[in-house]
């Protein structure tokens, strides 16, 4: 169903992917837009349970390509290394593929807020659950369930 990484000496192994997942800043999801273009927008996520977390507002352009199409690729970068000298960069990464769809379980919901807050504000978890009590009915969550991914090693 999914193409074979032709570079097969780079290919991470699975545990490494999700290394890299968990430790990216951000990744980039893309869908497919309107008129048969394709959409890519980086996003703050976070990774669990063979599942990637984002938030959102309740519309919006990628909201609208999601409900027309959930099939969706995510990539993810935590390592790179421009090489000017060899006209080249050296990247770790990860591609995902999976469907997404808003989260509409207040539990689950609150948990993917909370590893938000965990992974990118640490240091303010007390803050944190204040925000998202006030915004839990405001924000929209979206999740993609991974059906296939792969690792690369650019090293």
């Amino acid at each position: 169903m999914f193409r074979e990484m032709r570079r097969k000496e780079k290919l991470m192994s699975q545990a490494e992917t999700v290394t890299i997942l968990k430790e990216a800043d951000y990744g980039t999801l893309a869908c497919m837009g309107e008129n048969g273009y394709p959409y890519s927008v980086p996003l703050n996520y976070v990774y669990s349970d063979r599942t990637i977390y984002f938030h959102s507002a309740r519309d919006g352009y990628k909201i609208d390509a999601i409900k027309k199409n959930s099939k969706v690729s995510f990539s993810a970068v935590n390592y790179y290394k421009l090489l000017p000298e060899k006209f080249d960069t050296e990247y770790d990464c990860a591609i995902i593929y999976g469907r997404a769809a808003a989260v509409t379980d207040e539990q689950e919901k609150r948990k993917a807020l909370v590893l938000l807050i965990e992974k990118y504000s640490g240091n303010y978890q007390a803050q944190g659950q204040a925000y998202i009590d006030r915004a839990i009915k405001a924000v929209s969550v979206y999740k993609i369930e991974i059906i296939h991914m792969t690792g690369k090693f650019g090293r």
